[in-house]
């Protein structure tokens, strides 16, 4: 008989990020983005049952043998918490765990840019952080609702599926609400949260029309909002936004963005050239005057460009600009940038020293012209 203690003692001792228990497989751990067998035995059925008992208890496992997927959180005194998502595949059931550290990481601890601190003196508006699943989104804002815990006084309440970081009050009141435990919906919390005096809200991700609205309402009326989408760069996440809308709303909703956005942070995890882990690469969106007049005339294929531009003065990035820092700094390779960028041929040309800008003026005076480089 296994013990899912054991095997999830070993995932964090081996400085894995995911456990998956599959029937008739041993456990599978995520090694630095591959998923590698362990030297467990494989999974018989009776094992998985227990193993869901341990983690679930007989309430939770009562739901899952009703509903066919649960998600829920699990913590090993003294070693990790663990998010636990468990769900029906052939009949089966099968489990995956993600670690959460017990210690909630720094700004400075996991490398990210010092302007994320800034963002998190705002007095009010929308920061969105984003990312495809497995980017370290809740990472990311578990050090930045811990950053404004430590120096601010401030009633920050959260509303996640489930629970993953545990926060201590610091300067701030923290109240950590579990969909399902706490309460039964986010709409629901949403409703509720202005009557409870928040000054920071966190929201564990925008899903449908009703939590944009009411998450753009509450940024509206003066509370700071954290949240996250499943997007790739700023771009996409503001189209995503938008489209959720129909049409002839469009207008107004991106006045509506233009007033309330402070920031979209978006990321992707990047293997670190001396094999310790991983760093996010982070595209940064800050809502300048002229990223503002961008939005509600609907023109956003022009903030990346935007945003390339204006960088050194409000300390935004693109993620090739983020990309090719990383690289010039030696912290990743040039091959695992040009591998995790969607736009090769402008890193490329970073990386060999060229700007963007000084590119497209060549290109566009003289299309025949050979590009020389930049000194």
């Amino acid at each position: 008989m296994i013990d899912i203690d054991a095997v999830l003692k070993e995932l964090v001792t081996r400085r894995g990020s995911d456990l998956h228990l599959k029937v008739g497989r041993p456990p599978l751990m995520r090694l630095s983005s591959e998923l590698i067998p362990s030297e467990f035995p494989p999974i018989t059925a009776e094992d998985l049952r227990v193993a869901l008992q341990r983690v679930l208890g007989d309430a939770a496992l009562g739901r899952l043998d009703e509903e066919g997927e649960l998600d829920a959180s699990y913590e090993i005194d003294g070693v990790a918490r663990f998010r636990i998502n468990v769900f029906k595949e052939r009949s089966r059931f099968s489990l995956v765990a993600r670690v959460v550290p017990l210690t909630i990481p720094t700004i400075e601890g996991l490398g990210l840019p010092a302007v994320l601190k800034d963002i998190c003196q705002a007095p009010q508006g929308l920061v969105l952080v984003t990312g495809p699943t497995g980017s370290g989104k809740s990472t990311t804002l578990a050090s930045l609702i811990n950053h404004i815990n430590e120096t601010q006084a401030l009633n920050i309440l959260t509303i996640e599926d489930p629970i993953e970081f545990i926060y201590d009050d610091k300067k701030s009141v923290v109240r950590q609400r579990q969909l399902g435990t706490d309460v039964k919906s986010v709409t629901e919390a949403l409703r509720r949260v202005l009557r409870q005096d928040p000054d920071v809200i966190l929201v564990g991700e925008m899903r449908d029309k009703e939590t944009i609205d009411l998450a753009l309402h509450a940024a509206e009326t003066g509370h700071l909002v954290f949240s996250t989408l499943h997007t790739n760069d700023a771009k996409q996440t503001l189209d995503r936004i938008i489209d959720v809308y129909p049409a002839e709303e469009h207008p107004q909703l991106r006045s509506q963005l233009a007033l309330t956005l402070q920031a979209v942070v978006s990321q992707r995890l990047i293997r670190r050239a001396d094999g310790s882990g991983r760093i996010a690469a982070m595209e940064i969106l800050i809502n300048t005057p002229n990223i503002r007049d961008l939005i509600v005339e609907g023109k956003t294929s022009s903030i990346e460009k935007a945003m390339g531009g204006a960088g050194d003065y409000y300390r935004m990035q693109t993620f090739n600009q983020a990309l090719a820092k990383l690289t010039t700094e030696k912290v990743i390779t040039a091959d695992e940038a040009l591998a995790s960028t969607t736009n090769p041929n402008d890193l490329k040309l970073m990386l060999k020293g060229f700007t963007t800008n000084a590119v497209a003026r060549t290109t566009e005076a003289r299309p025949a012209m050979k590009i020389t480089k930049s000194f």
